[in-house]
C-alpha cells in the first residue's frame, strides 16, 4: 500500500494498533494512497501534528478524551470542545498532493456527546499555503463538509470551491442528532460523481453539475419564441356568479342625538357619529373556481445555452495540503477523531468499519448502563428522603401521644 503522508501514531502498542487497522484495510485495498490519517492513539503527542489559530485570543481550547461514554479506553479518545460559547480553530498539515483524475475521499468521526443544540461539526480543508496561526472563518477553503446543527437546522454541510467561489450542495442533507458517534465520508470522483455516507449507508449521491451551481445550465428558454397570446395558463379563475356583497365598513349611527348644549355656530355642523357595520364582511374577493380553458404551463421551447461550457476539471483541486476545524459551538462536547483523506473508496469503508464501526455497539452499551445506573441512584436518593421524612412523621406523632402512646397507626403509605 502506498500510504503518503499518513499519521496519528506514537509508541510501540499504539502503532502495533495502527498497524493491524492498516494491514487488514490493506488486505482489500492495496495501492489506496493514504494522505490524511488520524486516530489520536500517541497520547498527547497530537499536539505536535495540530496548530491552534492564534487569530483571536479568545478561541476555545480542545482536550484529548473518549468523552463520557466510548466502545474502548484508546481507540475511541479524540479532539473535544470544552469551552461553550466559544469559536474554534485547529488545524494539521499533510504532504501537498492533488486530486485531479483522482478519487478523493474525506472522512472522520463526529461525537455530540452533549446532544449539541447549536454548532458545527463540519471540517475543512485547505491549500498548504494557508497560514494555520491565523485560521479563521474568512479562510479560503477547497471543500467544507459535515454536520452543522442549530435549533430546526440539522444539516450536513457539502460546499465545494469552484473558481474561488464557493458553492453549496442543493440537495437537503440531514445528519445525526443523537449523543453517538457517527461516520461521516465524502466522496469526489473524476467522472463528476459524487456521494455522501453516514455510517458507511449512502445518504445522497448524483452528479457534480446537476447537484451544484458550478456551471450555467446546458439548456435555457429560446429568446425567440414567445408564448402564444391565446394559452390561458390559469389554473383557476375568478367565477362570474360570485356577487360582491357591496357593504361599507362603517356607516353613520342615526339612533345618536344632537347634544342639547351643541351650537352650530361655535361647534360647527353637527354629523352623526360613524360606527362600525355589523353587517360588514370584510373585503370581497371572488370566490375561485377550475379554469375550464386552462392548458397548463406553457413550455418553452429550449436551445444549447451559449453561454455553457464543459468543465471536466470541477472540483480538482491543486496542492491539497492542511485539515482544520473552523467552527462556533454554543454547548461544547463534540468529540472529532479517525480522520481519514485518502484515493481510495474501498480503503476508506474499511478503515471506518475497523474503526467506529468496532466501538459503536460498546459505546452505545456503556451510556445505556451509566443511564441505568443514573437512574438508579436517583432512585435510591428519593426512596432515602421519603424514608426520612416518615421517620420525621414518626417522631413528632410519638412525640404527641399521651405516655408515649401513638394516637393512631402510623403507616409509610400516609407519605
Amino acid at each position: 500500500m502506498a500510504a503518503a503522508g499518513a499519521r496519528g501514531g506514537g509508541g510501540w502498542a499504539a502503532a502495533a494498533v495502527r498497524a493491524a487497522l492498516l494491514l487488514g484495510t490493506a488486505l482489500g485495498s492495496a495501492w489506496a494512497a493514504v494522505y490524511f490519517q488520524e486516530q489520536f492513539l500517541d497520547g498527547a503527542n497530537w499536539q505536535k501534528r495540530w496548530v491552534n489559530s492564534e487569530y483571536k485570543a479568545d478561541l476555545g481550547k480542545f482536550k484529548l478524551t473518549t468523552g463520557k461514554f466510548y466502545g474502548d479506553p484508546v481507540r475511541d479518545k479524540g479532539l473535544q470542545t470544552s469551552e461553550n460559547s466559544k469559536f474554534y480553530a485547529i488545524s494539521s498539515r499533510f504532504k501537498p498532493f492533488s486530486n485531479k483524475g483522482k478519487t478523493l475521499v474525506i472522512q472522520y468521526t463526529v461525537k455530540h456527546e452533549q446532544k449539541i443544540d447549536c454548532g458545527g461539526g463540519y471540517v475543512k480543508i485547505f491549500s498548504s499555503d494557508l497560514d494555520q496561526k491565523n485560521l479563521s472563518g474568512d479562510s479560503h477553503y477547497y471543500i467544507m463538509f459535515g454536520p452543522d446543527i442549530c435549533g430546526s437546522t440539522k444539516q450536513v454541510h457539502v460546499i465545494l470551491n469552484y473558481k474561488n467561489k464557493s458553492h453549496p450542495i442543493k440537495k437537503p442533507i440531514r445528519c445525526k442528532v443523537d449523543g453517538y458517534t457517527h461516520l461521516y465520508t465524502l466522496i469526489i470522483r473524476p467522472d463528476q460523481t459524487y456521494e455522501v455516507k453516514i455510517d458507511n449507508e449512502m445518504v445522497a449521491s448524483g452528479n457534480l453539475e446537476d447537484d451544484f451551481d458550478f456551471l450555467p445550465l446546458r439548456k435555457t428558454n429560446d429568446p425567440s419564441v414567445r408564448k402564444p397570446t391565446e394559452w390561458d395558463n390559469r389554473v383557476q379563475i375568478d367565477d362570474p356568479n360570485d356577487k360582491d356583497w357591496d357593504e361599507p365598513e362603517h356607516i353613520m349611527d342615526t339612533s345618536a342625538e344632537k347634544p342639547g348644549d351643541w351650537h352650530d355656530a361655535v361647534n360647527g355642523e353637527w354629523l352623526y357619529p360613524v360606527v362600525k357595520n355589523p353587517q360588514y364582511r370584510g373585503e370581497w374577493k371572488p370566490k375561485q373556481i377550475d379554469n375550464p380553458n386552462s392548458r397548463g404551463v406553457w413550455p418553452h421551447p429550449q436551445i444549447d445555452n451559449p453561454n455553457y461550457s464543459p468543465d471536466l476539471s470541477v472540483c480538482s483541486y491543486e496542492n491539497i495540503g492542511i485539515i482544520g476545524l473552523d467552527i462556533w459551538q454554543v454547548r461544547a462536547g463534540t468529540i472529532f477523531d479517525n480522520f481519514l483523506i485518502t484515493d481510495d473508496e474501498v480503503y476508506a469503508e474499511d478503515f471506518g468499519d475497523e474503526t467506529w464501526g468496532e466501538t459503536k455497539g460498546p459505546e452505545k452499551e456503556m451510556n445505556i448502563k451509566q443511564i441505568e445506573e443514573e437512574q438508579e441512584r436517583e432512585r435510591a436518593t428519593e426512596e432515602q428522603y421519603f424514608e426520612q421524612q416518615f421517620e420525621k412523621k414518626l417522631g413528632r406523632k410519638k412525640k404527641s401521644g399521651k405516655g408515649g402512646a401513638l394516637r393512631s397507626p402510623v403507616e409509610k403509605e400516609e407519605l
